[in-house]
């Protein structure tokens, strides 16, 4: 299965079992710069690994006996699937006790990584798919209109129109006729085009709710398309492609694709300063690992804020789930906590099992001299 939406990662947090442990297998399967035999050597001794981890666990039998299969599963899809995978990486969740089993497909490739937890490691994943933006390329010329489309690297053309507009004239008339008025008439049939098209894209949005909207056409024509966009358009319009209606699919993407990175850039830049300067005026935002652990327990994060492969140990409580740096007892239920190897993880399953967002930047950026993780408040 192609990881292609934030509803797959949703439903990978709803499961838990109380029983069992879940295997989460992350392998860097990216044939560009790996050849086939060092991905198989990878893959071999990322489970070589995780049994080695397996044999280490305290765990009681019955668990450990879940992540053996699970183990010997995988270890079959390596055998049988693995050497024709396409893919740049593949993530694997399985928790045999439970019958439950899902493997995706990435469009980049993850750190090899093998974790057992109570539920589906999903990290990589949200910060994978934090990446990448739903974007709308709409094309547009004097006669006809496209729309593309893009997420994850990938372009699919969604519809298409096509408008009978006359070609402008020569100074001086045409069959007689006077060229201002020929040309009123033009502007009136390319207006109706433009309008036409403009309707199409907020019905496209409707049905698709796509995050970002880019415009390819004519510098000329800008002024005139922009104003007929919906508000809800204009709100998402995030830049203009040096492109048209009858451009290739490749260039269209390829330009799609500098400017989502230029955007996004600027974006994380900007969510960063944002946090910072909320922190120092003392509004509703915090910073380290203390102090957001202390606000998601308490279901205050609106949306959680974390370096890309920062990861830090740390503890939870086996009953009310709290999550904690260091705590040995869990100062609400009073029994013992349990020892988890990220608990930067367990934050984000646990703002998103919340209701809130999470958000990624890439380091070096100025989160790092605030802990590299922080929140925004409810």
């Amino acid at each position: 299965m192609k990881l292609s939406s934030r509803k797959q990662i949703q439903s990978l947090v709803r499961f838990q079992s109380a029983n069992y442990l879940t295997t989460s297998f992350y392998c860097d399967t990216d044939k560009s710069r790996l050849s086939k035999k060092q991905i198989m050597v990878s893959f071999k001794n990322l489970l070589q690994e995780a049994r080695a981890g397996l044999d280490a666990l305290e765990a009681s039998r019955e668990k450990k006996d879940s992540l053996t299969r699970d183990l010997e599963m995988i270890s079959r899809f390596g055998t049988q699937v693995l050497p024709g995978f396409t893919a740049p990486g593949v993530a694997i969740f399985s928790c045999a006790g439970e019958n439950f089993w899902q493997e995706f497909s990435l469009p980049r490739a993850p750190r090899n990584h093998v974790f057992f937890d109570r539920g589906p490691y999903i990290r990589p994943l949200s910060s994978i798919m934090d990446e990448y933006r739903s974007i709308c390329a709409f094309l547009l010329d004097r006669h006809s209109a496209r729309w593309y489309s893009i997420f994850m690297g990938g372009i699919a053309l969604i519809e298409s129109l096509s408008s009978e507009v006359p070609s402008r004239v020569r100074e001086g008339g045409w069959q007689g006729y006077e060229s201002k008025r020929i040309e009123r008439h033009i502007d009136a049939h390319l207006h109706e085009h433009f309008k036409k098209a403009a309707q199409k894209t907020f019905d496209l949005f409707k049905k698709n709710q796509f995050d970002w909207l880019f415009l390819g056409s004519k510098e000329e024509y800008r002024p005139d398309i922009e104003p007929l966009l919906h508000p809800y358009l204009r709100e998402r319009l995030r830049g203009w492609l040096k492109t048209n209606a009858s451009d290739s699919e490749d260039k269209i993407l390829k330009q799609a694709m500098e400017l989502e990175k230029r955007l996004k850039n600027e974006e994380e830049k900007e969510l960063v300063e944002t946090l910072i300067h909320e922190i120092e005026k003392g509004g509703r935002a915090v910073s380290g690992i203390r102090d957001v652990l202390r606000k998601v327990n308490s279901a205050e994060v609106q949306t959680l804020v974390v370096t890309r492969n920062f990861s830090a140990a740390g503890r939870t409580c086996p009953k009310c789930r709290f999550l904690y740096v260091d705590e040995a007892q869990c100062p609400v239920c009073n029994i013992k906590t349990e020892k988890v190897q990220d608990i930067i993880h367990e934050s984000v399953h646990s703002a998103i099992d919340k209701k809130g967002r999470v958000r990624y930047v890439t380091s070096p950026s100025r989160l790092d001299r605030f802990g590299k993780v922080g929140a925004f408040l409810r």
